[in-house]
């Protein structure tokens, strides 16, 4: 199993989530967190929004990596977000993002959050991955592409 599969549920997979902001998306991810893992909402808002400002997390392709650490998770945990119209998200290629995998990290995270990154920049770097992640129909569908996939070697 992908790195990618050990920390994602499908209960954290939300799809055509209706919201026109980065900040939207957040609070989302935010509301979803505190009531999947107990870490307040405030807490995973605060830590996406401060990351953000240090430099979009937006990859090009129509796809976002927003990323932080969060007081009191035991363990990283990801949110994959497929938005039902792409937003603003200050991409280097301008375009507007439309998937994201949200990482969260416990705040003492080793360096297993950085092979986590690597592995989903090595996911949406791929078309075929993207355009499968925008034609999935259901929440199961998803999950099983996301935790089938296999990174190159």
């Amino acid at each position: 199993m992908t790195l990618i599969g050990k920390i994602l549920t499908p209960d954290h997979i939300l799809l055509d989530l209706d919201v026109a902001s980065k900040k939207r998306v957040f609070e989302q991810v935010g509301l979803l967190v505190e009531n999947t893992r107990g870490i307040a909402r405030s807490e995973v808002f605060d830590s996406l929004f401060s990351r953000e400002k240090l430099g979009s997390t937006g990859l090009g392709q129509g796809v976002a990596i927003p990323h932080g650490r969060a007081r009191g998770l035991k363990e990283a945990t990801g949110v994959f977000i497929r938005l039902k119209a792409p937003i603003p998200f200050d991409a280097p290629d301008g375009k507007p993002v439309q998937c994201l995998f949200v990482l969260l990290v416990p705040e003492h995270a080793t360096d297993l959050h950085l092979q986590v990154l690597s592995e989903l920049a090595q996911l949406f770097s791929s078309r075929q991955m993207r355009e499968q992640m925008l034609g999935a129909c259901a929440r199961d569908e998803l999950y099983k592409l996301l935790c089938e996939w296999t990174p190159h070697a």
